[in-house]
């Protein structure tokens, strides 16, 4: 057995270990907050959307829901995430990308940013996020946001799970999240991680991330300085989701000489 935390930022969950990820956080894990997320879009993103940008999509899960209803981009910065997520949404289009700097020269009736904003550490790098989002999203077009906690909300957290694989593999993961310094805006996630492989034998890994934690006024400005209307909607697990449709820009009034 191999054992040992690596340091923190590294997220190795999203690279050496992203193959484990369909027994980490499978589609099967994502059935409510699909649903709830495509009545959002429903009820706020107007004339009915036929394509969506999800920025950070990671290994696809949540996508495996939403390709049902809509055509999907899928961006991540993590090429091994891809990989699982290529296998999951055969028929999505994926892309290599950062949030912050993608630039695609199109426009999408709906831009999703799920809790892969949380590794936006610092305000900088939120706004460039949400200009990302601003330049893909067409005018009438929406934005939802949905990070993992607002500084209003967070609480120290300790959580499980885990599945087990048809070749005899399994996962097992054990997540704690906690704030050394209220005073800044970003708190701690360190994972340990126990993998059994198909032919028995088990291994231990660990991993910490670094993630953001701000305001909800100041997500609110952010937003509207991209160009985004805002408001909150508190989802059925207590998280804020910001829900943010770009206005359309009014048509030209007639000519007058």
């Amino acid at each position: 057995m191999s054992a040992g935390p690596a340091p923190a930022g590294e997220m190795r969950a999203y690279a050496e270990l992203a193959p484990w990820w369909p027994l980490f956080s499978p589609p099967s894990h994502y059935d409510e907050e699909a649903a709830h997320l495509l009545s959002l879009i429903r009820e706020h993103a107007g004339e009915p959307p036929r394509t969506l940008l999800e920025l950070g999509s990671g290994g696809g899960s949540m996508a495996w829901h939403l390709k049902r209803e809509l055509r999907l981009t899928l961006s991540d910065v993590s090429p091994q995430m891809l990989a699982v997520s290529r296998e999951a949404n055969p028929e999505c289009e994926h892309l290599l990308g950062d949030m912050r700097s993608l630039r695609l020269g199109r426009e999408f009736d709906v831009v999703l940013i799920h809790d892969a904003v949380m590794y936006m550490t610092d305000p900088a790098s939120v706004r460039q996020a949400l200009a990302t989002a601003a330049a893909h999203c067409r005018p009438g077009g929406l934005l939802l946001v949905v990070p993992d906690h607002v500084k209003e909300t967070f609480a120290p957290e300790t959580s499980h799970g885990g599945e087990d694989g048809a070749d005899g593999s399994g996962f097992r993961y054990l997540e704690w999240s906690w704030d050394p310094d209220p005073c800044d805006d970003t708190y701690q996630v360190a994972y340990a991680f126990l993998l059994r492989h198909s032919d028995g034998t088990v291994t231990t890994e660990g991993d910490r991330h670094l993630e953001g934690l701000f305001a909800r006024d100041a997500w609110l400005g952010w937003l509207r300085e991209a160009g985004f209307a805002p408001q909150v909607v508190t989802d059925p697990w207590d998280r804020e989701v910001f829900v943010a449709p770009r206005p359309a820009i009014p048509a030209p009034g007639p000519v007058r000489f």
